[in-house]
């Protein structure tokens, strides 16, 4: 894995970009300007790296598109120590980038060959974060509660177990929608029955499968 002064200024291409659009933490754009993303497509398809859109990694699932990782990460607002759970391993990439801001990621996969195949792939990169196969939109209860949520996947409603492994001011991005579109939500936990909501811009993600997702 090679990771050349021309990969290098094809990252630096995409931050402009990603600065064009609205990404104003210097964290996070430092984050993504960290990881590799061409580690996680095959030499055919590296002119697709950098391109901020979507790209298809097998099982019918994508590695999310760089703005959609970068606005996500954004609003988590994460500080160095904290513990995230991530919906969705997917690529690992996401991953990547939350441990790249000293996060303690605990991430999720339903699909098992992706599970697999990440869990072996992301430390040959450097990167480890906590791995778990089974169905993400029950959460982790068992390692909850957590300070900040991320999914990355599109759910037909908030998931009731997501909010209750959420600590008090911990903060859950969700995309939330049917399975073609769906409305980025910010939820904040203000007590243990409140609940601060904001949404966004829509996005367009695979669909949240699980009991408390698409099924």
């Amino acid at each position: 894995m090679e990771d050349s002064y021309k990969h290098r200024g094809m990252r630096k291409a995409l931050i402009r970009i990603l600065t064009e659009k609205g990404i104003d933490d210097h964290r996070v754009l430092q984050a993504i300007n960290n990881v590799p993303r061409h580690f996680f497509f095959e030499k055919a398809f590296l002119e697709h790296a950098y391109q901020d859109k979507a790209f298809p990694i097998g099982e019918g699932q994508t590695i999310s598109q760089p703005y959609t990782v970068a606005f996500q990460t954004q609003q988590l607002q994460i500080q160095p120590g904290e513990r995230i759970l991530e919906i969705g391993t997917g690529s690992g990439y996401q991953a990547c980038v939350l441990l790249e801001m000293g996060a303690e990621v605990h991430t999720i996969e339903y699909n098992k060959v992706l599970f697999l195949k990440t869990k072996r792939f992301l430390p040959k990169m450097g990167y480890t974060p906590q791995f778990y196969y089974g169905d993400g939109s029950k959460g982790i209860p068992t390692q909850a509660p957590f300070d900040k949520i991320i999914v990355t996947a599109g759910a037909p409603t908030v998931p009731a177990s997501l909010i209750k492994q959420l600590k008090r001011n911990g903060i859950l991005i969700i995309p939330v929608g049917n399975n073609k579109k769906q409305k980025m939500v910010k939820l904040t936990k203000a007590s243990e029955n409140k609940l601060i909501k904001k949404a966004f811009d829509n996005f367009s993600f695979v669909p949240l499968l699980g009991e408390e997702g698409w099924g």
